[in-house]
């Protein structure tokens, strides 16, 4: 569409490459035979396919072949993920893009002031956006990495540890030298994965908040004009009223996460959770080893890149704890998101004539799973998906005209307060006992979440509390874990 207001460029519809999907080579076949303190599969020693003394050699073939990827390939190993490769090949796979104008900052800014006098009659929650911005896809990129680290480092660790610790101890003995070559190689997979992954969710994001957590910097509204430009040609509405729209959107988000304090904390917290039951069956690695041809490993190291991208056969297993942590993230998001659909419609509504249809679009594109859940099914098998975004947003209007708009949204204000999965299937349930003053305790629970807020301005290092719930130490800072 070509009348995009606010001053948004329309898109030059440059062509991308869709990411490289390397499917690892995955074969079946065959179990693991000979001496099991050998979890490569492969024969080692006299009469086998390689002799020890080349295994210099081939660590020699290693180093040359981490060179030849480049300098970012190499860059920092002392966490479980590579992520200047993972910020690579998303630069890569982003390519080229135009710089965002200054007409364009002021575009964002206009329908974001808009937006927010319009939520100001719907919410009780202030505005929370304190500066505005538009970005690029690298824009993205850049200013997302530290929230990225957030979610994916504890997962990243606990599949390092319980793949090291799935070894026997005399496959441990004889890995020896090679475990922290093996660690290396793990943060570069991982990396490569996490970046082909950001590289496509960056050209699709609409808004810093599109996948339901807070990824800009607190207080910053941000649209992406370049991605609405392309959701506005696939859509028969006017364009304007699609921006002011996602402004809106992204303006809620802003406000429930900037006055519902615990909120972004409880999700990540969530996510770590499901990082502690990860299990890996290590069946994987062996099938996999059946199917190494050391020579070829001599002779051909493209091998070993074909090798790396089959990370995908060591598949974590699903764990009860994990179920039950997913199931809360599930939920949780579906509160986060119907809330945000009910007080965008109901400020919208009446102005922008488009606000039902694209309300129903943005469910469908949460609920049926986009970019950012293909990207977390992809590394960790983790959605983030709000499978009952409609039941969500039910229930918040069922309460709103039950009592009232402060009533709704002071239900945000203690995570105990919040309604559970069983709420969403029975909300007349739930609205009773928050219309009736059911709260039997809850003076005491906010008083413990205040005295918890106070402790992490003085310790840092707690960790979360077995219910997935910050017990100090796990605010805003927990980003620079």
């Amino acid at each position: 569409m070509n009348d995009l207001p606010f001053g948004f460029s329309s898109s030059n519809d440059r062509d991308k490459n869709d990411p490289d999907k390397n499917n690892g080579g995955q074969s079946g076949g065959g179990t693991p035979g000979g001496d099991p303190s050998n979890p490569f599969g492969f024969p080692l020693g006299e009469g086998g396919a390689v002799d020890p003394s080349q295994l210099g050699q081939l660590f020699s073939q290693l180093g040359n072949m981490f060179s030849g990827m480049g300098a970012g390939m190499a860059g920092d190993g002392s966490g479980p993920v590579n992520y200047d490769v993972a910020a690579n090949l998303a630069r890569r796979q982003i390519g080229s893009f135009t710089p965002m104008l200054e007409k364009e900052h002021q575009a964002v800014a206009d329908a974001v002031r808009l937006a927010e006098v319009w939520l100001d009659e719907q919410t009780a929650m202030p505005a929370g956006i304190r500066s505005t911005a538009a970005w690029t896809p690298v824009d993205w990129l850049e200013n997302t990495l530290p929230t990225w680290r957030t979610l994916c480092d504890p997962i990243a660790e606990q599949m390092s540890k319980t793949m090291d610790a799935g070894l026997p101890e005399e496959a441990k003995a004889f890995a020896g030298p090679m475990m922290a070559m093996i660690g290396q190689l793990s943060g570069t997979m991982y990396g490569t994965q996490l970046g082909q992954g950001l590289g496509q969710l960056a050209g699709g994001v609409l808004t810093s908040t599109d996948i339901g957590l807070p990824l800009a910097p607190d207080g910053l509204g941000v649209l992406l004009p370049e991605a609405i430009a392309r959701f506005a040609e696939g859509l028969d509405l006017p364009a304007q009223e699609i921006v002011v729209f996602l402004a809106a959107r992204e303006a809620a988000h802003v406000r429930l996460f900037a006055h519902v304090p615990w909120l972004k904390q409880r999700l990540l917290a969530t996510v770590e959770e499901y990082a502690r039951g990860i299990r890996i069956d290590l069946g994987g690695l062996q099938n996999l080893a059946t199917e190494i041809d050391p020579q070829e490993l001599f002779s051909n190291p493209g091998k070993l890149e074909e090798l790396m991208g089959s990370a995908a056969s060591f598949e974590p297993e699903t764990t009860p704890a994990q179920q039950a942590a997913l199931s809360r993230l599930e939920t949780l998001l579906a509160l986060v998101e119907g809330w945000v659909e009910l007080v965008v419609s109901n400020a919208l509504g009446d102005r922008i004539p488009s606000t039902a249809a694209l309300s129903e679009t943005m469910r469908r594109r949460r609920a049926s799973g986009g970019p950012a859940e293909q990207t977390f099914a992809t590394l960790i098998g983790l959605d983030l998906r709000p499978r009952k975004l409609r039941e969500a947003a039910a229930l918040w209007r069922a309460l709103t005209e039950a009592s009232d708009i402060a009533t709704r949204d002071g239900v945000w204000g203690h995570p105990d307060l919040l309604p559970d999965a069983d709420d969403l299937d029975n909300p007349a349930g739930f609205i009773d006992r928050i219309v009736g003053g059911d709260v039997s305790g809850i003076d005491d629970a906010i008083a413990e979440l205040e005295r918890q807020f106070t402790a992490e301005s003085g310790d840092g290092d707690a960790e979360p509390g077995d219910d997935g719930r910050a017990s100090g130490g796990d605010g805003e800072g927990s980003d620079q874990r």
